[in-house]
């Protein structure tokens, strides 16, 4: 049996939508994807992430946001919601209600079984048009690595990786180092 077509809806159909929602969807040129729920490593490393960078980086102005902020990805019909994201200075949201994120310099996203490749490639490159973006972290759930994408003047992307419980990234978008034994803190990997 064929899958019923989807109608497309706008951005202000989705946001409208979306803030009377029972649950989060994400939203990709007129489309919206329900999103699935996550595994307790996904959500501990999540949360690991969140409380690592918000103990560096909460006096120096710059707050962190968890999952539940969507960001909109300006010039392009797409809103997402990271697993966390950074604003160094004043945030900038899309509209009086303050639920759509517009400026963030630093954007992690958990690596699921499910999403790893959208993650990758197709969120990368979405998220290459956000002009404040400066750094996208990748942190795996199955092993212990984590791979930092730098934009460089000119708009290049730089990866550096670090590896197992001694290793650490120092960021260049906020004024943080992530020790990986503190991102891994209580999973059993």
């Amino acid at each position: 049996m064929a899958s019923p077509a989807r109608s497309y809806i706008t951005p202000q159909e989705y946001l409208e939508q979306e803030r009377k929602a029972e649950y989060k969807s994400e939203y990709w040129n007129g489309q919206t994807f329900a999103m699935a729920g996550a595994s307790a490593p996904h959500v501990i490393i999540t949360k690991n992430v969140t409380v690592a960078l918000d103990q560096q980086i909460w006096r120096k102005g710059c707050v962190v946001f968890g999952n539940d902020l969507r960001v909109r990805v300006h010039g392009r019909d797409i809103y997402t919601y990271p697993d966390a994201s950074v604003v160094c200075g004043k945030p900038k949201f899309e509209d009086s209600t303050p639920d759509t994120l517009m400026n963030p310099v630093l954007i992690v996203e958990v690596l699921s079984t499910s999403t790893e490749r959208y993650d990758r490639v197709a969120k990368l490159a979405m998220y290459s048009d956000i002009a404040s973006l400066r750094e996208y972290l990748l942190v795996s759930q199955s092993s212990i690595h984590v791979e930092r994408h730098l934009r460089r003047p000119g708009g290049k992307w730089v990866v550096t990786e670090a590896r197992g419980l001694r290793g650490s990234i120092k960021l260049a978008s906020v004024p943080a180092v992530l020790k990986l034994r503190d991102l891994y803190r209580q999973v059993d990997l």
